[in-house]
């Protein structure tokens, strides 16, 4: 261990981070104090938490008891940990390694930082500190060969972590050619897609599953499962935490060393084997040995009238009443979107659940609900579907990154340029709403009329989030990191505002509730039936949204045209 080497990176390391927050008016610094703050008071609540359950309340347990308990903390930790692995596939390094291979540094000890940095996650914060204080307590209560599960317990967390972190970087080599990309992305939801929803499925789709809920002798049947999973529990290494457990309750230590000694040698292959992977990702050996590259078969050349008029047709399509700048522009960022693999696996992710989701309430019996209910089922459906491509909207220009340069140095108006960009993200907000209402429509059997007003409903939030998404974009634009939808080390204001819209988004959705309420009181005070309330209110819902969003893109237009050079700033550069 070279301290002085590892001395100097940390000072490196801490003074990019002070210019990142001086540059943000030291809002960065206050964030992250109070992150930092947070996170103490989670892990201080987590281990006072499991520590008084062990004290008051698992003294004179019996090992199934004990064996639950620690099966349920390990089954939370890993579905934490399956989110959050969700949330940032790809790996997030605090050190950059090939910015100092060409160095004299020990390329093992920067490793094992940026193994530790990267793993600072919500699911080690609260479980890791509920963890210890369990095991604490009960060595207290119970005995001192108790504190076996201390290594255990930390012992499945490195695995786990290890193992994450080498898989992190395979798909991070995997990703490096452009070929591959897209059908590792894809592969990758779709397995994860159906890990999550593999209980659901289960329960609820497998005939076999259905028939063994709706047996009669339900506590013989649960406890079969039970003595299935006590089975299985030996040869899943996550699960070793709760064998353990009933094995020192059953006053066994042998398997509580095992497993330890286990997961500690698969976490150690785990660490050698993405420490091979770092080193040849970053050495750009990303396929294994470098080999020759093959000889380029000569392509076949095609006429070029032929070839432009394929490429260009999609881009050469015109809408009424549309200007042309605008069409050309929507329709440029919507081929641009949708070559792009990390918009397809956000996008996929959303439908491929949706019809999961939906093929599941499809086999139940539909809920016996009032027609005065189905329309604000109809219309949260639609702002369900805006919930989800927000991240869109509210910065329009971060996928850009280098193509501003060329929206920035164009003589079209801004106003314009504001306009393509917000159509070129309506069908995807009509294809998702219209697909989530189509399936809510299918299962609950709503009249047309209501389905006709939440179609309106949809145009007036895509209107809103559209007009919102406009300014956000101008005022707050972050760059996102290409081949993913993450940031570029998010700016502190643009952090603080992505929070703020995903906890004031549901406030900002009431008003489109308002149609469906004002047609329950209209019912409520038996006036005439046949007027269609929902429809009406949600067609001059829907104008009015128009008029504002029409009214407002000439100032927002100037806005942008006065901020553009910031913008191109942000969106262009790497942050350090």
């Amino acid at each position: 261990m070279n301290w002085e080497q590892l001395q100097t990176i940390f000072w490196l390391r801490w003074r990019l981070m002070r210019n990142q927050w001086a540059r943000s008016g030291g809002l960065g610094a206050i964030l992250a104090v109070l992150v930092g703050l947070g996170s103490i008071g989670l892990a201080l609540a987590g281990f006072t938490g499991g520590l008084l359950g062990a004290l008051f309340g698992l003294a004179d347990a019996r090992p199934s008891l004990i064996s639950g308990i620690w099966l349920g903390v390990t089954v939370v930790f890993l579905l934490f940990w399956l989110i959050g692995l969700l949330a940032e596939l790809q790996r997030s390094e605090a050190i950059d390694l090939q910015k100092l291979m060409h160095l004299p540094v020990a390329l093992g000890q920067l490793f094992v930082v940026n193994y530790l940095v990267s793993h600072f996650s919500l699911s080690i914060v609260i479980m890791v500190p509920v963890m210890l204080g369990l095991g604490i307590g009960l060595t207290v209560t119970r005995g001192p060969e108790w504190i076996l599960m201390l290594p255990l317990a930390l012992s499945m967390v490195l695995m786990i972590t290890a193992w994450t972190y080498c898989l992190r970087g395979w798909l991070a080599s995997l990703m490096s050619n452009p070929r591959r990309r897209r059908t590792v992305i894809m592969c990758i939801t779709m397995t994860f897609i159906l890990l999550a929803q593999g209980p659901n499925l289960y329960f609820n789709l497998l005939p076999h599953a259905r028939d063994h809920r709706a047996s009669r002798d339900q506590n013989a049947a649960l406890q079969r499962s039970f003595q299935q999973l006590a089975a299985v529990q030996a040869f899943i290494p996550p699960l070793w935490v709760p064998v353990g457990a009933r094995s020192l309750a059953e006053d066994r230590v042998l398997p509580a060393l095992y497993g330890t000694l286990g997961c500690l040698g698969l976490a150690a292959l785990g660490l050698r084997r993405a420490y091979r992977v770092s080193l040849k990702f970053y050495s750009g050996q990303t396929g294994g040995k470098l080999s020759p590259r093959p000889p380029p078969k000569p392509a076949r050349i095609l006429p070029a009238a032929t070839t432009a008029a394929a490429g260009s047709r999609f881009l050469e399509w015109q809408f009424p009443a549309v200007p042309e700048q605008s069409a050309a522009l929507a329709l440029a960022t919507f081929r641009s979107l949708l070559r792009a693999p990390e918009v397809k696996m956000a996008l996929g992710s959303s439908c491929i659940s949706i019809l999961f989701a939906g093929s599941i309430f499809f086999l139940r019996t539909p809920p016996t609900l009032t027609e005065a209910i189905k329309p604000f089922v109809a219309t949260g459906v639609v702002a369900f579907s805006i919930f989800i491509l927000l991240h869109f909207f509210i910065n329009q220009f971060g996928f850009d990154r280098d193509g501003f340069r060329s929206l920035m140095l164009s003589p079209v108006e801004r106003r314009l340029i504001l306009l393509g960009k917000n159509l070129a993200f309506w069908p995807l907000g009509f294809g998702l709403g219209t697909l989530t209402l189509g399936l809510i429509t299918f299962w609950l059997r709503v009249p047309l009329l209501t389905v006709a007003a939440a179609i309106f409903q949809l145009a007036a939030l895509l209107f809103l989030a559209s007009l919102g998404g406009n300014l956000l974009s101008i005022l707050v634009p972050f760059r996102i990191q290409p081949g993913s939808m993450r940031p570029t080390k998010l700016p502190a204001l643009a952090m603080l505002t992505m929070v703020l819209c995903q906890l004031l988004l549901p406030l900002a959705l009431v008003p489109v509730f308002i149609p469906p309420l004002l047609e329950l009181l209209w019912h409520h005070y038996d006036l005439p039936p046949l007027v269609p309330v929902n429809l009406i209110c949600s067609v001059l819902f829907c104008s009015a949204a128009a008029a504002i969003y029409w009214l407002t893109l000439p100032p927002l237009g100037r806005l942008l045209q006065r901020r553009e050079t910031k913008i191109l700033g942000v969106v262009t550069v790497e942050v350090e």
